[in-house]
């Protein structure tokens, strides 16, 4: 069965020195022998540019993580860059594992629609068109400005464009008023590549029935986020300071990388975070699964993990290897193997097609 996770924040990490091609001890989330031994085929590696980052700045930050993780990926046997269904299909009956590559945060094409066109050349396959602040493309879910209102004059460019280009616009992190106009705007369907269901979990982060009704309505997808505060609202309420802390953990490593303190600080906080608050289940992912399924069929929902990008993750599903217990319990629920095999990758290559 070909399993393809949407979202991992790998390309970060492969910038803070991570060494994919190796088995790494807890807190790493992927690697490449995580990725066999938990049957995955496809990563997404999501190219992340922090919001403070500007224009051209933001460029080549942009830039520099998408050389590091195409050097990386090139440099690890069994691993091979792809850039849509049919490469991916190719590798797959190769044995090969297969790296998609995405932008996550629009801002590094800033107000340059030309960008668009660099970015789809360097095998970007899908775009999240802002992070947790507004920029020149649209509002974020995270902002109580709204700058824009939804998609901005330039916004809707961009979403035109990227629908010529064949790049797929991912939804997740937008406001909900961009949602919709990126629904009346795109000619395409489109994915909310790592969100999750608000109906089960209250945070802007997810999306509301309505909301994903109307994304299947026009075709797309919405792959279900492991982070456990989008999973349930009350963990997501108790690890709030918590989260502060990690934030103060993780700020050195992130600017140092390469200090072998400060990494050991970092990781340590990681793996006790795991005791200090109860995390929720691996099965409210299967949870989340079925409430999509429910509401708008088997063919619009899949995983778009957070790896990487997530201090903590659920219990029993703490790195990439864990993925098969997700299609168990969603066996045990009475899913049948062609359901699981689409959930699995198949909805979601159908928007890569």
């Amino acid at each position: 069965m070909l399993v393809l996770d949407s979202h991992l924040d790998t390309p970060s990490q492969i910038h803070r020195l991570t060494d994919i091609a190796v088995d790494n001890p807890a807190p790493i989330q992927f690697d490449f022998p995580k990725m066999k031994r938990g049957g995955l085929s496809v990563a997404c590696f999501a190219v992340y540019t922090p919001p403070c980052l500007k224009g051209d700045e933001a460029f080549q930050y942009a830039n520099t993580l998408l050389k590091e993780t195409k050097v990386k990926v090139l440099k690890t046997s069994g691993l091979s860059l792809a850039k849509n269904k049919a490469e991916i299909s190719s590798n797959y009956a190769n044995g090969i594992g297969s790296i998609v590559l995405a932008l996550e945060n629009g801002s590094p094409i800033s107000d340059d629609l030309s960008r668009l066109d660099y970015f789809q050349a360097e095998g970007i396959a899908y775009i999240t068109l802002c992070h947790s602040a507004d920029n020149y493309i649209c509002d974020s879910c995270a902002s109580s400005s709204l700058t824009w209102g939804g998609l901005s004059p330039f916004g809707k460019k961009v979403v035109r464009r990227m629908n010529e280009l064949g790049i797929v616009v991912d939804v997740s992190h937008i406001s909900d008023r961009s949602f919709y106009d990126v629904l009346e705007y795109s000619d395409k369907p489109v994915v909310a590549s790592h969100s999750c269901c608000r109906a089960l979990c209250e945070h802007p982060r997810n999306l509301s029935d309505e909301m994903i009704r109307a994304l299947a309505e026009k075709g797309g997808v919405i792959q279900i986020n492991f982070y456990p505060a989008f999973l349930d609202a009350e963990f997501g309420r108790k690890f709030g300071p918590l989260s502060d802390l990690a934030d103060e953990y993780e700020a050195p490593f992130i600017a140092d990388p390469a200090n072998l303190e400060h990494r050991k600080r970092w990781f340590s906080f990681q793996e006790k975070l795991k005791t200090m608050i109860a995390r929720p289940s691996y099965k409210l992912v299967a949870r989340h699964i079925d409430h999509v399924v429910s509401l708008v069929g088997i063919e619009h929902v899949g995983i778009g993990s957070d790896f990487d990008g997530i201090a903590i993750a659920p219990e029993g599903l703490e790195d990439v290897s864990r993925l098969p217990l997700i299609f168990d319990e969603l066996k045990n629920m009475g899913y049948t193997q062609a359901d699981i095999s689409k959930i699995a990758g198949e909805n979601f290559l159908r928007l890569l097609a």
